[in-house]
């Protein structure tokens, strides 16, 4: 029989006993990242001033990083409600309804400080914090996406050794523990340059009795630290590293940016997924920011308890961490669970199993007290509302920039360019060009679930199990879950009806700098025209939003605004926000960067087999262009490239219109009407007919109209190259595109046949061979992918 393991104990302290160690002091507290005011609350709140240790766990639970002091408020503001929402703000991840009785989990979160500063380690591990945060529901991980943001790769070997160094991190992690990445974007801009951006996305599938909350729970239950060990890797990341801007010494943070190992990852999800699917645990949350200090502290505050905890029992990577070193180590791959005193033996088992270390490290106490000893010497000893809930909340001061805080980009294609010219530039420029080189450094197709893979369609699509499948490796190996529609070489619909999420994720910036407002709501229009392409209903959206320093009035102008777009966007589109992420102080010496409000959707559809591929697929199909929004040049991809600035303000979108656009595609998707679907994006509608054709092997020829006057040709190249959200480039039978007209603006452009793209809109002319384009899009990133 196991030896049972002994329970912690704790020694009977008097009230008010004031924990050992001298104060450090509020100069401490300023390099710590609090201000003097903050320190002072502190003090204030704790009757005395904070021992080392109490210190050190208020820097990090007040930093932005954990606090969102500068954003909660505003935040406050989007609307979280759905009819298909299960799980909200507040919990690892939000959740939604899916199909089939399961339920999915979806979170975004960026890691963009430690990426800038240690692109391989900030990136993997910014895959292992999201993957923890799915699994710490209950759900098993089964897709991750990014989008990336970089400086000009054309221009800037550090873009490209942060390009490199990113993508090779994402694909480490993902690859090794046997998540798919099914997709995501980047994008190259100057502002990007000293500060990247690195935000990355996890679905997961659980079903509603195995999802778990984080709160503790349960007077006497017991505190059980499990998987790596600690070290001294990431002390200082929340509050040095990721509430900061950054500068020049970067090199000196590497310190704080966290270490992972995907295969420890791998068994700590194992293990977690166990005990959930067991029953053996009462709640379970991940070390992620603020390690042990804010799983812990975050777990009571929710659960309205108390913790004590004992660092002498951490198991230690190495010797000699001080106490305060203990909670604020961010070490990988860690997880907290709140388990019932007789159960402590059997989650202690399943840990040896899964060979992570397993710990009982404290108790649940009635206290509202966090208490932290040290071999039964009491180090700390904080009220837990004080060290979680009562940071204070900052309100800003918006006030709009007089002149635009960024500079023109380099000038890349002469105003006199030919169309085709200006064609092929575009689809050979880093943003635009085939991200295949990009892609094939992830497994796309691991768990034999993805039926669209990345290039494929406008969206991901994940096929949903049966109700009874299981989701364990072994099972799926076995084929439990059935081929999903077009996995593994298989075509869509030789499995028939089969129901299906889709996700997409995106966010420009530029357009966010030329309008806060109006931009934000044409990223979430993009995102859901995305999954509208293969005929995905939105069920919730997620968001990370990267801005500058929101102590500056136009940064926090920008903040505000992006908020607002955000939140009136959603509710036109009846899609709540279920969470997400703030990332502030992206800034360098340089300036600030763009502001990304980065927006992750996830939807349903009902058949698998019938989602609608980006390229053209049968000639003598009728192209038609979809939707009534008006195209603008002024913040679009060929700006950029002529060198144009950055315009100040945006048309005010219909939204209401756009919805009407987005719902007529998705249901005539679903219908199986059309051959192929885009929505238009960077690049305007020549570049979307471009890449349909490349897509599908086989050209189009579109004559939209006659007219040799100014106006008639300026209005074409507008048309052509123009850019604006709820719009959509479309093939199918010329009966097809009648019933899809009964519901939305359709003008029939052309007609799919040949080997060339053959445009005639007005005075512009684009005669190019479909090869030709092929391979200039291809060759775009190519480079940068040795």
């Amino acid at each position: 029989m196991a030896e049972t393991q002994a329970l912690p104990q704790f020694p009977d302290v008097a009230a008010g006993a004031v924990p050992e160690g001298t104060p450090p002091g509020v100069e401490n507290a300023v390099a710590l990242g609090l201000t003097r005011e903050e320190y002072a609350l502190v003090a204030e709140k704790m009757e005395r001033e904070p021992t080392q240790v109490e210190l050190a766990m208020f820097s990090l639970m007040w930093s932005e990083h954990c606090s969102y002091k500068h954003s909660k408020k505003l935040l406050g503001t989007l609307p979280t409600k759905g009819p298909d929402l299960v799980l909200g703000p507040g919990e690892n991840a939000g959740a939604v309804q899916a199909a089939n009785g399961w339920i999915a989990a979806f979170k975004v979160e960026s890691h963009n400080h430690p990426s800038a500063v240690e692109p391989f380690q900030g990136a993997a591990t910014g895959v292992g914090g999201i993957l923890r945060d799915i699994f710490a529901l209950g759900a098993r991980p089964v897709a991750v996406m990014d989008a990336l943001r970089f400086g000009e790769p054309e221009d800037s070997e550090r873009s490209r050794f942060l390009l490199d160094g990113a993508v090779s991190g994402i694909g480490h992690y993902g690859n090794l523990i046997g998540v798919p990445n099914i997709g995501g974007d980047v994008y190259f801009e100057g502002p990007y340059e000293t500060n990247c951006l690195v935000n990355a996305m996890a679905i997961g599938l659980v079903r509603k009795e195995t999802l778990t909350l984080s709160a503790a729970e349960g007077v006497g239950n017991v505190v059980v630290l499990f998987g790596a060990s600690t070290g001294r890797d990431g002390i200082g990341g929340a509050s040095v590293l990721a509430s900061a801007e950054l500068g020049e010494d970067d090199a000196s943070k590497r310190p704080t940016v966290q270490v992972g190992d995907p295969f420890e990852e791998k068994k700590v999800m194992e293990c977690s997924l166990e005990l959930l699917e067991r029953g053996l645990i009462v709640s379970l949350q991940d070390l992620g920011a603020a390690g042990l200090t804010s799983s812990a502290s975050e777990m009571a505050s929710k659960g309205e308890v108390g913790l004590d905890l004992d660092v002498s029992l951490v198991p230690l990577r190495e010797a000699g961490l001080e106490p305060f070193e203990v909670m604020v180590s961010e070490s990988q791959e860690r997880m907290l669970c709140v388990v019932e005193p007789h159960m402590v033996d059997e989650v202690l088992a399943v840990t040896e199993k899964w060979e992570v270390y397993g710990a009982p490290i404290g108790l649940v106490t009635d206290s509202r007290r966090f208490r932290v000893f040290d071999e039964g010497t009491l180090v700390g000893d904080m009220p837990v509302p004080a060290l979680v809930d009562d940071c204070p909340l900052y309100d800003l001061h918006p006030e709009k920039p007089s002149e635009s805080l960024y500079p023109a980009p380099p000038k890349r294609l002469a105003d006199d360019a030919t169309p085709g010219v200006v064609l092929r530039t575009l689809l050979g420029s880093p943003n635009l060009a085939d991200r295949t080189p990009l892609f094939q450094q992830y497994d796309q197709i691991v768990q034999s679930r993805t039926v669209r893979r990345p290039g494929e369609a406008g969206a991901a699509v994940l096929a949903i199990p049966e109700a009874d499948a299981s989701l364990a490796p072994a099972d799926i190996a076995a084929g439990a879950l059935g081929a999903a529609p077009g996995a593994a070489g298989q075509e869509p619909g030789a499995d028939g009806p089969r129901p299906a999420i889709a996700a997409s994720i995106d966010g420009s910036g530029r357009r966010v700098a030329a309008d806060p407002y109006n931009g934000t709501i044409w990223n979430v229009l993009e995102c859901a025209a995305n999954l509208a392409t293969v005929g995905a209903r939105p069920l919730g959206l997620t968001n990370n939003l990267n801005f500058g320093n929101p102590e500056k009035p136009a940064i926090a102008w920008q903040l505000t605004e992006a908020i607002r777009g955000l939140g009136d966007a959603c509710r036109a589109m009846d899609t709540p926000v279920v969470g997400g992420n703030v990332s502030l102080y992206n800034e360098g010496t340089t300036g600030p960067i763009y502001p990304t409000p980065v927006v992750g959707m996830v939807g349903e559809l009902p058949d698998a087999t019938k989602t609608a591929p980006l390229g053209f697929a049968r000639a003598g199909d009728r192209i038609a262009i979809v939707g009534r929004s008006r195209p603008q040049l002024e913040v679009s991809e060929l700006a950029k490239l002529r060198g144009l600035p950055i315009p100040d303000g945006l048309p005010a979108w219909d939204i209401a219109e756009a919805r009407t656009t987005i719902e007529a595609v998705r249901d005539a998707v679903r219908r199986g009407d059309l051959s192929s679907a885009t929505d238009v994006a960077e690049g305007g509608i020549a570049t979307a007919i471009a890449e349909s054709a490349i897509a599908g092997g086989i050209g189009a020829q579109i004559d939209a109209g006659d007219g040799t006057s100014d106006a008639a040709t300026e209005a074409a190249w507008h048309l052509l190259f123009g850019e604006a959200p709820g719009l959509f480039v479309v093939s199918g039978s010329a009966e097809a595109l009648a019933r899809l007209e009964e519901h939305t603006g359709v003008d029939v452009i052309g007609i799919v046949g040949g080997d060339r793209v053959q445009i005639h809109v007005a005075g512009v002319a684009i005669d190019e061979p479909v090869d030709g384009l092929g391979a200039v899009w291809r060759g775009g990133l190519a480079p940068f992918f040795p």
